[in-house]
């Protein structure tokens, strides 16, 4: 990495990920993704510290945000589907900033939670 507190490059990320890290300094690495907004770049990294409530924070973000894409690569970090109700809320955040395709794919989720409760 270039200086200290900077992201590092994208083949210097590969091998941060692949080599043995500090769960501090993954986590460290992950914060300075969520600082500069790159969130979904930083779920590798909060996965490898086991930082599980800076996962969830970011599954928070991602319903406040409408972003079905983040929800999805956040919960798999932590080992389990959206629930039905992060998708309720996720839909509705979509449609109210304007991100249907997001809005369209929270709505399908909802129905599918529907299909199998049925």
């Amino acid at each position: 990495m270039a200086k200290k507190g900077a992201l590092p490059d994208p083949l210097a990320r590969r091998h941060e990920l692949e080599k043995p890290l500090d769960p501090a300094r993954s986590r460290a690495i992950g914060q300075a993704y969520v600082a500069e907004k790159r969130e979904v770049e930083a779920i590798a990294f909060f996965r490898k510290a086991g930082a599980q409530d800076a996962l969830e924070k970011l599954c928070a973000i991602a319903v406040e945000r409408g972003d079905s894409f983040l929800l999805r690569e956040a919960c798999a970090a932590l080992g389990r589907e959206p629930e039905l109700g992060s998708w309720q809320r996720l839909a509705a955040a979509a449609e109210l900033q304007g991100r249907e395709r997001y809005a369209a794919e929270a709505r399908r989720q909802v129905e599918r939670f529907a299909g199998r409760s049925s």
